[in-house]
């Protein structure tokens, strides 16, 4: 397999945590977000949409979007599994994952962030719009989870859910947000004591700056 990604790439970040807890190994290619090299004509021609990550598999066929590329992981792996077998457990695994990758990191994103300093919003404007989508967001998370038992976000294991939120809390440093979420926090730390977590942070990646 070959990952096509960032280091600091929140959705690149996902896929990582997900192959290493599945414990698979992808080429990694990186496309400099900064440099625009996610527009080249060669990765465009990977993915007509222009965003990171994407996953070549082994029968030539491109993946795009992290969760379903975490989704087929983990059908095509299924040890450990990353969705309870309950429906509306998984149900509720999917619903945090969402909030996360649907509702709070799209608006960080460089493009939308450039269109808002295009609209002639200030630097401080743009990072207020960003830093309070990102605590609305995981002020929800942490209520929704707030009932569950275990050391991860839906159990003793890690999901869906943890392969999120550990990025997304990355993401609200970088921003200066903030942590005011206790179980968000106790969770990435019980999730960067395993090594699928450790290797896959931005520092350690090989393009990391």
């Amino acid at each position: 397999m070959i990952l096509h990604g960032y280091f600091r790439s929140t959705a690149s970040w996902r896929v990582r945590i997900a192959l290493g807890l599945k414990g698979q190994e992808a080429v990694q290619v990186s496309h400099h977000l900064r440099k625009g090299e996610h527009r080249s004509p060669a990765f465009l021609a990977l993915n007509p949409q222009g965003l990171l990550p994407a996953l070549e598999v082994d029968d030539g066929q491109v993946l795009t979007q992290s969760l379903a590329i975490i989704e087929y992981l983990d059908e095509l792996f299924p040890e450990p599994a990353l969705l309870p077998t309950d429906p509306v457990q998984k149900a509720k695994v999917r619903a945090v994952a969402q909030i996360v990758a649907c509702d709070i990191h799209p608006v960080q994103n460089l493009k939308v962030l450039q269109r808002l300093r295009d609209l002639g919003h200030s630097e401080d404007q743009v990072q207020e719009w960003v830093a309070k989508t990102i605590e609305e967001g995981l002020d929800a998370v942490e209520q929704l989870i707030a009932d569950q038992s275990g050391r991860f976000a839906f159990g003793d294991t890690p999901t869906l859910a943890d392969i999120c939120i550990v990025p997304q809390l990355g993401n609200a440093r970088r921003f200066g947000v903030e942590l005011r979420w206790p179980r968000i926090q106790a969770i990435e730390a019980a999730c960067l004591e395993l090594n699928a977590f450790k290797r896959a942070v931005p520092s350690a990646q090989p393009d990391a700056e």
